[in-house]
Order: C-alpha cells, then sequence, then structure tokens
C-alpha cells in the first residue's frame, strides 16, 4: 500500500505543480449581453460572473455585497460605460482596483451614432440614403491591425449587409473627447425634461452599442484581445471562439434583417432611447421615446407630445421595457389606435450563456414582427 500511496502522492503534486490551460480566469460583465458575448469567447475555459442581473436597470442598479466582493476579486472586468452603468463607475475606482477594466464603448471599430434629441425624433427617410440618424466615425481613427473582418465603420446611411463593405476609415484612439457631425444640433434645452441633464450616452453618442450585432463583433474581438493578454495559455481557444461567435452574428444579421424587411414603412414609439443602433442596422424607424432618461418620469408635456406624434404619425407600436413602469405607455396610448409590445435591450428573463445575446436580438425582431405586423 505504502509504494501506492507515494505514487498518488507524487502524482498529485506534479499535477498541482504543472501550470493548467484551462485553470478559470476572474472575469466579470456587467450586463447580461456583455455577459453572454464574453461567455461565448470563454467556452471552455471558465464562465465569467454577472453583476445586474434579471429585470435590474443597469442606469439604476445597486450592487449587493456579493458582487462587490466579486469586482474585488476579479482579474478582468468589462462594462459598456458610465452612460449605461453609471453605478458601476465608483467601485471599479474604489473596489475592482486591482482588475483590468475593459470599457466596452471604447472598442475598435465600433458604429457610433449621435444622440437624438427630445421625445420626438425626426422622420426618416427609408431609402438607405436619405435624412435617417447618421453612424460616426470615432475621430482620429486608424487601421486596426487584427483582422477578425469585423472592420466596419460609421459611413453615412443605412447598411444592412454584415458583408458590406463598411470599413474604418482609421483606427479608434480610444478617445472619449470625440464629438458629432457638424450640423447636429445638440441643443439640451429645446424639448428636454426642465432642468434635466439628459447626456446618457459617452459624450455626443448614444451608448447602447450592442444592439447592433456587427457592433457585437467589434466588442467580441476586444473581449478576446483583453482575456488573451490575462491568460496567454488559453489564448487558441479565444481566438477559435472569437471567430465562431463572429460568424453566427453575421448569420443572425443576415436572418434579422430578412425578418424585419416588410416592416420598414411602420413607425413605432419606444419607452426610451435605446434602440438606434438596432434601427440603423436593420432598417426599422422609432418615431420618439416617452422618455429621454429611463431615470427620469417625463411630465404632463412630454406625454403630450408623444401623444400627438402617434397620432399624427399613425403610430403603429408603443413598445414598452420590463425594466420600467408600464403604466406610462398605457397613458400615451389612451385615445389612439395604436398597440402595445414589450422590447427587451437587456434579455432580462433569457438564461445566461453565450446564446443569450442571440435571444435576445430574435426576440426584439420576434416582438416587433407581432406588434408592427398587424398593419403591414
Amino acid at each position: 500500500m505504502r509504494p501506492i500511496k507515494a505514487f498518488f502522492l507524487a502524482s498529485t503534486f506534479v499535477t498541482a505543480s504543472a501550470p493548467a490551460a484551462n485553470a478559470q480566469v476572474n472575469v466579470v460583465a456587467s450586463i447580461k449581453p456583455v455577459h453572454s458575448l464574453v461567455a461565448a469567447v470563454m467556452d471552455g475555459v471558465g464562465e465569467p460572473g454577472l453583476i445586474v442581473e434579471g429585470a435590474g436597470s443597469p442606469h439604476t442598479y445597486a450592487m449587493k455585497p456579493s458582487q462587490a466582493q466579486m469586482l474585488e476579486d476579479a482579474q478582468l472586468v468589462f462594462w459598456i460605460g458610465p452612460g449605461i452603468e453609471p453605478f458601476l463607475q465608483k467601485p471599479l475606482e474604489t473596489i475592482g482596483t486591482t482588475a483590468k477594466t475593459i470599457q466596452l464603448m471604447d472598442s475598435h471599430d465600433l458604429v457610433k451614432l449621435p444622440l437624438r434629441e427630445g421625445g420626438t425624433f425626426e422622420e426618416h427617410d427609408h431609402d438607405h440614403g436619405g435624412n435617417e440618424v447618421e453612424p460616426v466615425a470615432a475621430e482620429g481613427q486608424e487601421e486596426h491591425g487584427h483582422d477578425h473582418g469585423h472592420t466596419e465603420t460609421a459611413k453615412a446611411g443605412h447598411s444592412h449587409d454584415p458583408d458590406d463593405g463598411e470599413t474604418a476609415e482609421a483606427g479608434h484612439d480610444h478617445d472619449q473627447g470625440e464629438t458629432a457631425e457638424k450640423g447636429h444640433d445638440h441643443d439640451h434645452g429645446e424639448t428636454a425634461e426642465a432642468g434635466h441633464d439628459h447626456d446618457y450616452g459617452e459624450g455626443e453618442f448614444n451608448t447602447h452599442i450592442w444592439l447592433d450585432p456587427v457592433n457585437a463583433k467589434a466588442m467580441v474581438h476586444e473581449i478576446e484581445e483583453a482575456l488573451v493578454a490575462v491568460d496567454p495559455d488559453n489564448a487558441a481557444t479565444y481566438e477559435a471562439n472569437a471567430e465562431a461567435e463572429m460568424a453566427r452574428l453575421d448569420e443572425l444579421v443576415l436572418e434579422v434583417s430578412a425578418q424585419l424587411e416588410p416592416l420598414r414603412d411602420q413607425t413605432f414609439i419606444v419607452f426610451h432611447d435605446a434602440y438606434p443602433y438596432f434601427e440603423n442596422r436593420f432598417g426599422v424607424t422609432a418615431a420618439g421615446s416617452i422618455t429621454v432618461s429611463p431615470e427620469v418620469v417625463p411630465g404632463a408635456q412630454r406625454v403630450g407630445e408623444i401623444q400627438n406624434k402617434v397620432e399624427q404619425l399613425g403610430a403603429t407600436c408603443v413598445f414598452a421595457e420590463p425594466q420600467f413602469e408600464p403604466q406610462l405607455v398605457s397613458t400615451v396610448m389612451e385615445g389612439t389606435e395604436a398597440r402595445s409590445g414589450v422590447l427587451d435591450p437587456l434579455g432580462s428573463n433569457i438564461e445566461n450563456g453565450p446564446d443569450l445575446y442571440h435571444a435576445l436580438i430574435r426576440n426584439m425582431a420576434a416582438s416587433m414582427k407581432d406588434c408592427l405586423g398587424q398593419s403591414s
């Protein structure tokens, strides 16, 4: 028995001493869509932790002690940025000080869209070359050297083809001081609620970047690079997973584009302006939002403006969100023929994991088809 016991002790010592290629890195993601993309890249290596669970809103979230501990133990933290998760700013500076923090709003080759002002948006043309909100390239971009086929950027107009060759005129210098194009007037005093600073984007840009699957590809590449940097032993797995995920995202764009093609002439109202990236990618059009910022209850004047917009445009649907009070949607719909639907930009009720992101985009498309399609 002694030689056998000695053999197992020696084997255990060697196994514990050898570097393990599948040792889990402590990774944390802020919101469910980011968690899903990180989980896809980490598949076969480990699972990331998640901060904002369930139907919690990242705009108003309060962390639990267990989540603060997760941040403290993390080696790598992925978030969009303070425009989406303002609650994370201070904890990242005071608790997660040893972690490498990746702000995905700074990802290379993102399509960035300027903030839309007020509760009612300008009418969009549907010829993909007219007066739609223009994507804006980040200032000073230079070519990004690592080619994963996701070098889409911001050119004027709409694009609905994942391989349409929209390439970055330059690469991203990670400077958040970029400004929007000339002619885009950001007079914050016009139709916003009095006294409310409604810039919940990064500078002049809307920050709901993940709702364009082409932006998700850029985020996947950023995630891959960060994981390889902290865990080079698993570089081959991360790279293969990233390539596979990007291919799936291309397929998702084609699928959803075909599904929403018949609905491009339908107008609708959203709860808050979270959807310009989804609209820009798939050619659907929101006529306005009930509130400029989800933390602020709109006043009677704003609700009246939206009701008028619904009636004037014959808006087909008014979409609520599971994170917020549905009564406002009912109020806006009073006296109109609009129907109600639900859009969930976070995938609140979808099981966490690599497939959540794809289910989130498909569910949004299905909700639009269910509500808007009744009039098409």
